[in-house]
C-alpha cells in the first residue's frame, strides 16, 4: 500500500500523484493520512485504484471520480462525489449538502446521514444512504437511483425527471411533481441489487418508491428508455 501523509506532503502533490495512475498501474492501493478536513481530496481519478482516506474531508472529496474506489473513514463535507462518472465512493460517517450532485454513474454509499440536496440533478449515479437525508434531495434528478434507509426531509424529488427514489422511513413532504409509485418486481430487483452492493441488511419490500408524475416536462412514452 502506498501512503501519502498530508501533514508532510501537499494536497496538490497528492492529487497529481493519484491522477497520474492509469489502467495498467501496479500501485493499486493507496492511503491518505491526516486529511484534516482538506478540500478536493482525491478528485479527478481515472484508474481502477483503491484510495482510503483515514479521517474526515472538506468540500468535493472524490469529485469527478472515474473507475476508482474511494473510502473515507470519517465524514465528508459538501459535494462529495460531485459529477462522479463511475467507480465507488464510500463514506463511513455523515455527508454534508449536495452529496453526489450531478453524478452520472458509479455508486455512492453514505453510511451515516446526508444533508440537504443529496443527489441534486443526478444524471445516472446510484446513491445509497443508510441514515436520513435532508430537504430538497434529488431536486431535478434526471436518472439513477437514490436509496434512503432512514427518513427524507421536505420537498423530496422536487421537479424530478426520471430518477427513481426509494425510501424506507418517512417522507416529510414531496416536492413539485413527485408522487409515490407502485413498487413493481423490476423495482424490487433494482433495489435488492443496490442494497447488496452497498452492504445494507434491509429488505426491498420495506421501501416505498417515488418518481415523477411527468406533468412538468414533455414526456413521450415511446422514448422512455432514453430518459
Amino acid at each position: 500500500m502506498q501512503t501519502i501523509d498530508l501533514a508532510t506532503q501537499s494536497l496538490r502533490d497528492l492529487n497529481v500523484t493519484l491522477q497520474a495512475q492509469k489502467d495498467q498501474t501496479n500501485a493499486t492501493s493507496w492511503q491518505v493520512l491526516n486529511p484534516r478536513g482538506a478540500h478536493a481530496i482525491a478528485v479527478g481519478l481515472d484508474a481502477p485504484i483503491e484510495v482510503t482516506v483515514r479521517g474526515s474531508t472538506g468540500y468535493y472529496c472524490a469529485g469527478m471520480n472515474k473507475q476508482a474506489t474511494v473510502h473515507v473513514t470519517g465524514s465528508a463535507g459538501p459535494g462529495v462525489a460531485e459529477n462522479m462518472m463511475s467507480g465507488t465512493v464510500i463514506i463511513e460517517g455523515d455527508a454534508s449538502q449536495y452529496a453526489g450532485a450531478t453524478g452520472r454513474g458509479g455508486l455512492l454509499v453514505i453510511k451515516g446521514n446526508a444533508s440537504s440536496r443529496c443527489g441534486i440533478s443526478m444524471k445516472g449515479i446510484d446513491i445509497v444512504v443508510q441514515g436520513n437525508i435532508g430537504h430538497m434531495s434529488a431536486f431535478m434528478g434526471q436518472a439513477g437511483n437514490l436509496v434512503v434507509c432512514g427518513d427524507a426531509g421536505d420537498a423530496l424529488g422536487d421537479s424530478l425527471y426520471e430518477a427513481r427514489l426509494f425510501v424506507r422511513g418517512s417522507v416529510k413532504s414531496l416536492g413539485a411533481d413527485c408522487i409515490e409509485k407502485e413498487m413493481r418486481p423490476e423495482h424490487l430487483e433494482i433495489l435488492r441489487n443496490l442494497l447488496e452492493r452497498a452492504g445494507v441488511d434491509a429488505k426491498p419490500e420495506e421501501f416505498r418508491r417515488y418518481g415523477s408524475a411527468r406533468r412538468l416536462y414533455n414526456f413521450d412514452v415511446d422514448n422512455a428508455a432514453a430518459y
